[in-house]
């Protein structure tokens, strides 16, 4: 994409939180666009298709997320290696090659059109990493981070009410809908994928506080996992599960709201996650006054855990009669989006900055994300192909929830202690042992 460089030196010129603002809206918007080629499908039921004995939607949701892993597998390397150039073309290119998909699922003629969503997964799953190496590594990268990861708690919910009112208003299909979804979004995407080009690269101040970012070769990826390779797990363990649940609220939510007997009219879908978008920007914002990483770092922890026990807690209470299923969807989404937001990318960020390690948070990100996609492949096919098929989705994300979410918060903790034990050996705070010398 042609840079303007009157653009990107007024951009420069500009005061650093302000430019950071504009950064992080510009990426806000990008990513919320994606979401438009991503998630619009799930507003539909197909119902009465099926393949196979199973269920359209069901076939549709694991070949997309097949896709969208295994570019997380891929993106380990390619997100660790990559350089600032192209970064925009790369960006458009992806999605175009996405919404061919959404157009070839809706030409074909069912079941060859399910492998569309193969095609439509794939390149999607590269966006994430491509769009906050626009914003790692800065003195506002909390702040720049928190908004662009609430992109994927409003946007799929507002996306998926403009595919519910094509369906309703415009009486479009359902398998023009999503490709008919995405055409709506392209020239706002073109627009802030243009600005988004045109951010400033991290200035000296900031490499100061966060420390240089870089792309990381083979080896030192290799070298990086092992010198962390407990607590890599660990977070792997929970991301899988996190996903998995986060995935069927997002994929399943309108079986849910069925389920719970309550009528789904376009706005629900993006009323229950208004509440949390604004609770989460102003949360995870915050975390930018916190300058010390190391406290950064535990800080997150304890989100991430409260996070968890939010999800039980209410899930426990709706189950009991106490509490309004409107509520209790906004507060497991809440308790889910506590843990899962963190994950994508400001707990690396933070990780890398308390260490002093000069990588990028690509790596950590794709690793993890990679394993969370297989997470929720293994989840789905558990519960259409296993004993639990029968189980209303309702039950199942429920009943789930309870269980797992509980086990999550045990693993976190253990990362805690792991992450603690570490810092107390890193030869940058010798002789520092107990809590307060650490996180003064």
């Amino acid at each position: 994409m042609q840079r303007i460089p009157l653009l990107e030196r007024k951009l420069a010129a500009v005061h650093p939180f302000l430019m950071s603002v504009f950064a992080a809206l510009m990426a806000f918007l990008t990513y919320s666009c994606m979401y438009a080629f991503r998630k619009p499908f799930a507003a539909a039921t197909f119902s009465g298709e099926e393949w196979l004995g199973l269920d359209l939607k069901v076939w549709l949701i694991l070949m997309q997320t097949i896709g969208y892993m295994a570019s997380k597998f891929y993106g380990i390397k390619m997100i660790s290696e990559l350089n600032a150039s192209h970064r925009a073309r790369l960006i458009l290119g992806l999605i175009g090659v996405s919404w061919m998909g959404l157009l070839g699922f809706a030409l074909l003629p069912a079941p060859f059109n399910i492998g569309c969503f193969l095609i439509n997964g794939f390149p999607l799953g590269l966006i994430w990493g491509l769009v906050f190496h626009y914003l790692e590594g800065r003195k506002f990268t909390e702040m720049m981070g928190s908004i662009l990861a609430i992109s994927f708690v409003f946007s799929s919910g507002f996306v998926k009410s403009i595919g519910r009112y094509l369906l309703e208003s415009w009486s479009i299909g359902p398998f023009w809908m999503p490709f008919l979804t995405g055409a709506i979004f392209v020239p706002l995407l073109v627009l802030t994928v243009f600005l988004l080009d045109h951010t400033p690269a991290p200035s000296n101040g900031d490499i100061d506080l966060k420390t240089q970012r870089r792309s990381m070769n083979r080896n030192e990826r290799k070298a990086y996992f092992s010198q962390f390779k407990v607590g890599i797990i660990l977070l792997v363990l929970v991301y899988m599960i996190l996903t998995a649940f986060r995935d069927i609220r997002d994929n399943f939510v309108v079986e849910i709201w069925k389920d719970l007997k309550v009528e789904i009219p376009p706005e629900l879908l993006t009323q229950t996650e208004v509440p949390v978008t604004l609770l989460l920007l102003l949360m995870m914002g915050l975390l930018v006054l916190v300058k010390n990483n190391l406290k950064a770092l535990f800080l997150y922890h304890l989100i991430i855990i409260s996070g968890f026990i939010l999800a039980v807690m209410s899930t426990l209470s709706m189950l009991s009669g106490w509490l309004d299923p409107f509520y209790w969807m906004v507060a497991t989404g809440t308790g889910i989006y506590m843990a899962y937001i963190p994950f994508n990318c400001l707990l690396f960020d933070r990780l890398l900055a308390a260490f002093k390690y000069s990588g990028n948070v690509g790596f950590l990100m794709y690793l993890v994300d990679s394993f969370g996609y297989l997470g929720s492949c293994g989840i789905l096919v558990f519960k259409q192909f296993g004993d639990w098929e029968a189980m209303s989705w309702l039950n199942f994300y429920s009943q789930g929830l309870v269980w797992m979410m509980g086990f999550c918060a045990v693993l976190m903790l253990l990362s805690g202690v792991y992450f603690f034990r570490k810092l107390q050996g890193h030869q940058l705070l010798a002789g520092l042992k107990t809590v307060p010398e650490i996180l003064r």
